[in-house]
C-alpha cells in the first residue's frame, strides 16, 4: 500500500491544501493528513476544529479519487510521524522560493533522520500560490471577504470565530 503524508499547521485548510491534496491523493492508496498540533503558533482553531475542517472538506475529495484520506494529529517530528503512519512519501506544496529553500534544508535533515522516507513537492496551482492561512486570518479579523481562498465551510468558521470579537 502507498501511503503519504501531508503534514501543516491547517489553521484554518485553504484552497491551495485542497489543491495539494486532490493532487497528491491520485498518487497513493491512502493520504494522510497530519494536522501539527503546534502550540507555538497559537493557533485561532483548536486541533479538534482543524481536524474536523479537514474530514469535512477531504471526504468528498476520497470519494471522487478513490483514494483513503484520513486526517491525523501529531507533535512529535515529522519524520517520525511519517514512519507512525507507514507513509513511504511525505508532500509539501510550494508556493514560492521562499517555500522551497525552507523545504529543502527540512528535507535534508528528514533524509539524515529517515532515509527511507521520500519527498515529493507540488507547485501551487497559479491562482492559489497567494494563498496563506495567516493572510487568510488576517483578512478575515479585519471584516474582509476571504470566500475566494477558502471553502464555504470554513469562510463560515472564520466568520463565527471573528464575530465574537
Amino acid at each position: 500500500m502507498r501511503i503519504a503524508l501531508y503534514p501543516g499547521t491547517f489553521d484554518p485548510i485553504t484552497l491551495g491544501h485542497i489543491d495539494i491534496i486532490r493532487r497528491a491523493s491520485p498518487m497513493v492508496d491512502r493520504l494522510v493528513i497530519g494536522v501539527a498540533i503546534n502550540r507555538d503558533k497559537g493557533p485561532l482553531f483548536s486541533l479538534e476544529e482543524r481536524v474536523a475542517m479537514i474530514e469535512a472538506e477531504c471526504a468528498i475529495l476520497s470519494e471522487q479519487t478513490g483514494t483513503e484520506i484520513i486526517a491525523h494529529p501529531f507533535e512529535n517530528l515529522l519524520i517520525d510521524c511519517a514512519a507512525d503512519v507507514g507513509a513511504q512519501i511525505i508532500v509539501r506544496g510550494l508556493r514560492a522560493v521562499a517555500d522551497f529553500e525552507y523545504e529543502f534544508q527540512m528535507v535534508g535533515m528528514n533524509r539524515r533522520l529517515n532515509d527511507s522516507i521520500e519527498t515529493v513537492f507540488l507547485m501551487a496551482e497559479a491562482e492559489h500560490q497567494a494563498i496563506a492561512s495567516k493572510l487568510v486570518k488576517e483578512i478575515a479579523r479585519l471584516g474582509g471577504d476571504v470566500s475566494q481562498f477558502v471553502t464555504p465551510l470554513v469562510n463560515d468558521a472564520l466568520k463565527r470565530r471573528f464575530s465574537s470579537d
